[in-house]
Parts: C-alpha cells; sequence; structure tokens
C-alpha cells in the first residue's frame, strides 16, 4: 500500500445465535430444510400476528456483552428498520437502534507479537431476512424464507484497524469467542457468521475519516482480507487520478478478485425506524445478569494462560489447544483420563489428531477417537509397551475401526519387546554380520550408529523397546572396541 496512505476498517460482524426457535416466533432454526418449511406466520408477518420475544436470545447478547466487559443496558428497545428486499417479507426488520441491549465493549487482539485493543461500539439484536436464490432460476429469483426471524447479534466494532490483516484477526477472535461462549456455530458456509466491512483511507496524519464504502456480506475470513486489500487499492488509485470517494455499499466477487457497486450507501434516517409498536422495552436487572454470569466459561485468553503457567505449554501450542472450546475440553479430558505428561498429550492433539481431522474435514466433536481411546494409546506408550512409531500405526487403525489401543496391540501383536536377552541376542547377530560398519565406529564415525539401530529394529520388526536398543548398541561396540583394540 502506498506509505503516503493511512487505511482505516471497521466491521459489522452478523452472528446468528444458535436458539432453536426464532427470535419472534415458535419457528425452527435448523439449517437444511426444504426451502419455505420453516416460515410460520409471524416470520412472515401476516395479519392478526403479534411477536414474542425469546429469552434466550436475549441471555445470549448478555453473555456475550459480559464476555466483552460491556455495558450492558438496563433499558433496551426493539425498532422498525424499513426498507424493501425481496427476502424481507414484512418490507421491515425488526431491529435495535437508539437503545441497544450491548453498549460499548472490547476485544483484544494479537499481530506480530503486539497486543492491540479493538473498541466495540455496540451489539444488538435482530432478525435475519430471508434468502434469495439465483442457481437454477433462469432470469428469475427464487425466494427462501426459513431463514427470517433468525436471531441475529449484530456486533459493531469502532473504526480502530489499519489493515486488513488487522481486520482478519480481529473477526477471528470474535469468530472464536462467539463458539467458546456457545451463542452460535459460527458456520460461515452456512451463514451463520458474515461480514459487513467499512473500508476508507486517509492522507498520513490526518484527524478526518474519509469517505468510506461498504462491503457487504462477506462469509471467510480469506476473502475479508482479499476484499479489504482490493477496495484500499481501488481508493488510493481513484483519488490520487483525481476522482472522487462516494460513500456506497459494495459487493465482492470471489471470482473476480473485486469489488463493484451495487448501491449508494444509506443513512439512519433512510430507514425511518421507529419503536416497534408491538414489543415491549427490554428490561435486564441484575438477578438475571448475575445468572448469566454464572454460566459464563473460562475465556480463550485465559485459558491460554492457564494452559502456559499449568501444563508449561509453549504459546504455539497453547493458543492452537484454545482455538475451539471443545478442542481445549478434549485435551484436558485425554490428561485427566490418561495421567501421562501434558506435553506428550499435547503433542498428540495438536499433532497426529489435528492432521487426521484436517484432512478429514472434521471438526474435533466429530472425532472417531474418543478421548478415552486416545488417553489409553498415550498410556501404552508412557509405559513403554508401544514405540512412538508403533503407536502411530495403532492411531491409524483406531481412526478407522472402533477399538481400543489395547485391542489394536494384542491382535496384531504390536506390543514392544523390552526383554534384554532377546534383544542381546540381535545386536550380537548384527555386530558379528556387520564388521565393516563396526570398524568404521571404532574409527570415530558416529553417524553409522544409526545404522546399527536401524538393523536391529528391522530385525526385530520395529517392536523393540528403542530406550533399550540404544543403550545396549552403545555398550555392545564399546565392548567390541576394547576387545578389537586389546
Amino acid at each position: 500500500m502506498n506509505e503516503q496512505w493511512e487505511t482505516v476498517i471497521g466491521l459489522e460482524i452478523h452472528t446468528q445465535l444458535a436458539t432453536k426457535s426464532k427470535i419472534f416466533s415458535g419457528a425452527a432454526t435448523a439449517y437444511g430444510a426444504a426451502p419455505n418449511t420453516q416460515a410460520c406466520a409471524v416470520d412472515l408477518g401476516l395479519p392478526g400476528v403479534l411477536p414474542v420475544l425469546n429469552k434466550e436470545a436475549v441471555r445470549m447478547a448478555v453473555k456475550f456483552g459480559m464476555a466483552i466487559e460491556a455495558e450492558i443496558a438496563p433499558y433496551s428497545v426493539f425498532a422498525r428498520k424499513n426498507y424493501f428486499y425481496p427476502d424481507l417479507p414484512k418490507g421491515y426488520q425488526i431491529s435495535q437502534f437508539e437503545l441497544p441491549i450491548v453498549g460499548a465493549g472490547h476485544l483484544d487482539i494479537e499481530i506480530d507479537g503486539t497486543s492491540k485493543r479493538i473498541g466495540i461500539t455496540r451489539a444488538h439484536l435482530e432478525e435475519d431476512a430471508g434468502k434469495s436464490l439465483h442457481e437454477n432460476f433462469h432470469g428469475l429469483t427464487g425466494i427462501d424464507l426459513n431463514r427470517a426471524g433468525t436471531p441475529l447479534l449484530e456486533i459493531v466494532s469502532e473504526p480502530d484497524m489499519r489493515s486488513a490483516k488487522e481486520a482478519v484477526a480481529y473477526m477471528k477472535k470474535l469468530h472464536e469467542l462467539v463458539r467458546y461462549l456457545g451463542i452460535s456455530d459460527g458456520n460461515m458456509q452456512e451463514g451463520s457468521f458474515r461480514c459487513d466491512a467499512n473500508v476508507s483511507v486517509r492522507p498520513k496524519g490526518q484527524k478526518q475519516f474519509g469517505t468510506r464504502a461498504e462491503i457487504k456480506n462477506i462469509n471467510s475470513f480469506k476473502f475479508v482480507e482479499k476484499a479489504i486489500n482490493y477496495e484500499i487499492d481501488r481508493q488510493i488509485e481513484l483519488i490520487e487520478s483525481g476522482g472522487k470517494m462516494i460513500q456506497e455499499t459494495r459487493l465482492y466477487d470471489s471470482v473476480k478478485d473485486e469489488t463493484r457497486s451495487m448501491r449508494s450507501k444509506e443513512e439512519a434516517n433512510d430507514y425511518r425506524y421507529f419503536p416497534d409498536p408491538d414489543l415491549l422495552p427490554v428490561v435486564v436487572n441484575e438477578e438475571f445478569k448475575a445468572q448469566v454470569k454464572s454460566t459464563l466459561p473460562e475465556l480463550p485468553h485465559a485459558r491460554k494462560q492457564r494452559f502456559k503457567q499449568q501444563y508449561l505449554l509453549d504459546e504455539e501450542s497453547a493458543a492452537l489447544l484454545t482455538s475451539s472450546r471443545q478442542l481445549a475440553d478434549y485435551f484436558e479430558a485425554v490428561i485427566k483420563e490418561s495421567g501421562c505428561e501434558a506435553r506428550l498429550c499435547a503433542n498428540w492433539v495438536t499433532g497426529d489428531l489435528s492432521a487426521a481431522l484436517n484432512k478429514a474435514g472434521l471438526d474435533i466433536i466429530d472425532t472417531p477417537v474418543s478421548h478415552e481411546r486416545l488417553a489409553g494409546l498415550l498410556v501404552r506408550i508412557a509405559d513403554n509397551s508401544i514405540s512412538g512409531k508403533i503407536a502411530k500405526q495403532v492411531f491409524e487403525e483406531m481412526w478407522k475401526n472402533a477399538a481400543t489401543a489395547d485391542e489394536i496391540i494384542a491382535a496384531k501383536g504390536l506390543r514392544q519387546i523390552s526383554d534384554t536377552g532377546a534383544i542381546e541376542t540381535i545386536i550380537d547377530k548384527i555386530i558379528a554380520e556387520n564388521p565393516d560398519q563396526v570398524e568404521q565406529y571404532r574409527s570415530g564415525k558416529d553417524k553409522v550408529f544409526g545404522f546399527f539401530v536401524g538393523q536391529v529394529m528391522k530385525e526385530m520388526h520395529g517392536k523393540a523397546n528403542p530406550g533399550e536398543v540404544n543403550k545396549m548398541l552403545k555398550a555392545k561396540l564399546a565392548d567390541s572396541h576394547l576387545k578389537t583394540k586389546g
């Protein structure tokens, strides 16, 4: 980016709340139902119906507010936001405007090892719109109203971000938080977590903000970064060539990797907000706040710090293990079940297990290897029943079959040989068969030692205890050296 310019970014994150029913009706919110089978009369705003607020949505909003150390409004109001979309059946959206339920808070991000605080202006409750479908409709638009009325928490940041990298870091931190709190599944492919990015540029040192463009409905971290970077370059090029920025809403085309104009940006007065006459104000008292506070889990940053102190993990391992609440829970369950050293447990959870999950496209909650079964495998590594190499074979079998480590070890005869007599016999045989290598080792070529280890392990089909093999080989080769020298 041109060093003469500074970027200013603010994000509006739309988070679908994980309630079982919609925000103002009893209709289901489950994803994937046949089009228009989960939209009831209330969602459609048919004559004679009245909305009733979902208490669980309020609870989730307050929970989020507490997690970002925000002001929780004792009194908030729902308003009607009037605009026309084909998939907005009532012709207005019930949202919050002047009096949102969550006020000012903050979220800390880390960029290149440095912490930065991003202000959160507000978070307000509203209903989602339906969905316009364009695939398989030639010259037409299909409308699916299943999503209409799904509860949303819109989280509006301060314009505190100065690069696409910072915006992505903030978005990821927020995504991690809402999943930790259990208030959203955060599924970006299904639209449960999506972003509008407000982007502007200004000359370095200028206090006044430039004219911003809003990029609507971006549903992946990669696309957020690409869309913002494209928009920054577009705005600088436009201004430097003598053009003038207009405030507008734009869409990001991921195929062409560009943003394009959608419409001029509306102001608040364009929406003709007024309090919804069918809904009473929301009053959040101290008793309700205390109930919600008692359900707050250990938050990601606090858990990461504890993992570093309690389990003596490095920054990277602690961050990986606390990247989701379910993964952190799994890790601690493995430690408790196995009684093994934390580093061994961390290496397997962040290594072999995570690699297998990524390859299969699975989340930790869908892992075919339960924490009990992984713990059983680690116990056998710790007590030297199997080597690390054999453990990987056992894990692969566990991944494919619902069997325990002990069952697989017994069925395949994989138990490690620690019988020193048996190991000694093989070592003597290998030394006798390889006098040239013995001579090389004797002359100081220590790398030849690996050759002997490999030959012994090969002879014993990988089942020999590596520690015993190394110890006995060193002793035997030293003894051979003395005999030869004598």
